[in-house]
């Protein structure tokens, strides 16, 4: 039956109160510190005797407990504790494992010192030659020094901020549009870390760079197009030096080839002329001694000689008879052929120039008999 229902009474869900107020703030205090009184062995009324030594005792003993369990902290491996002892800096860094310091005595910060962090930045910069670029870069750094960190500079991160503006100003304005733009990014990323490395070194910011990375170098938007009009016309200029280039050093070998391939032909030449002549030299010394030795047999073999010479490669000749209008034809294709070989040899010669001195005496005896005939008519 629900509590409003007739015949329920005026009972309401949260106690049998009546007509009761909400219950007094100052009464449950009065309860609660009579209950804790009872906890220690205490208590008011009479003949109590108040809080006991032996409470007290375990009291201290549970403080001193909670006191120092609370000061128990664990350095993780990739972590350095740095501690403060009443504001105070100690010596040494805490290294990872499970340490204790007095708590309100001793405060402890713990520090990632293996964690690599970005840090990204992006200017307008004015290069040397008085041209625009914008450059954004990204830096990778770690804490190096936990204890630098924490109390040197007031905002480290900050600093590396004014840091890598300054080097890279620097960097910028030392080097050309086109270094910055295209072939020097990465020279100018080394140099930019190098020099940011020094600067944070010098603050004493305990930060050590790892890396910078240059994501874009290129010129405001706003002179894009020209931009990309002078980057093709060099482009087109590079492309037409190296087909020059290559077309030279295809020419050039070849040009040199011949060069020397003529040379060494006239070398050759020269050789042999040069060998030709002292040969033709020393045979006609040696001819020479022949025939002043034996002058006709001498005589009739170089006549010999220069025949077959000349009848060796003829294969018809026509021979004038001394006082007559007819020309004899030797066919010697046929003469050969009947001797047994293709050219003629030294017999064969002398053969026919024995014929040949016989066909002009008879020619030349039967002139003469005419003559006589006529002479006697």
């Amino acid at each position: 039956m629900a509590w409003n229902e007739s015949g329920g009474g005026d009972k309401d869900p949260w106690g049998n109160r009546g007509e009761q107020g909400p219950p007094d703030l100052d009464e449950a205090i009065r309860k609660l510190q009579g209950q804790l009184s009872g906890l220690f062995g205490g208590g008011k009324g009479p003949g109590g005797g108040g809080i006991s030594a032996g409470s007290i005792s375990l009291l201290i003993i549970v403080l001193a407990g909670l006191y120092v369990f609370s000061g128990v902290y664990q350095v993780d491996e990739q972590e350095r504790g740095v501690v403060f002892r009443f504001g105070k800096l100690m010596d040494e860094e805490v290294t990872p494992g499970l340490h204790w310091n007095p708590p309100l005595i001793d405060q402890v910060q713990l520090v990632n010192v293996t964690q690599v962090q970005s840090h990204s930045h992006q200017a307008s910069m004015l290069t040397k030659d008085e041209n625009i670029v914008d450059i954004s870069l990204t830096v990778q750094w770690v804490i190096a020094s936990a204890a630098d960190y924490l109390i040197n500079v007031r905002d480290p991160k900050k600093s590396l901020d004014q840091a890598t503006e300054s080097a890279l100003r620097h960097v910028a304005g030392s080097a050309t549009m086109d270094q910055v733009i295209t072939d020097g990014r990465e020279a100018i990323a080394i140099e930019v870390q190098e020099r940011l490395r020094s600067y944070l070194k010098t603050y004493g910011t305990g930060i050590d760079i790892t890396k910078v990375n240059i994501d874009r170098s290129a010129p405001p938007v706003q002179v894009q197009d020209a931009f990309n009009d002078v980057q093709k016309a060099k482009e087109d200029q590079q492309k037409f030096i190296n087909q020059a280039t290559a077309y030279s050093q295809q020419i050039v070998p070849e040009a040199r080839g011949k060069a020397q391939r003529q040379l060494e032909e006239a070398q050759a030449y020269r050789d042999r002329v040069i060998a030709r002549s002292e040969g033709e030299a020393e045979r006609f010394e040696k001819l020479l001694n022949e025939y002043a030795l034996a002058k006709q047999v001498t005589r009739d073999r170089l006549y010999i000689d220069a025949l077959e010479k000349v009848f060796k490669n003829a294969s018809k000749v026509m021979v004038d008879i001394e006082g007559g209008n007819n020309m004899m034809y030797l066919p010697l294709d046929k003469l050969t052929q009947q001797s047994g070989g293709n050219n003629g040899s030294s017999n064969d010669i002398i053969a026919l120039r024995r014929e040949m001195e016989q066909l002009r005496r008879d020619v030349g005896n039967g002139r003469s008999s005419s003559n006589n005939r006529n002479r006697s008519n």
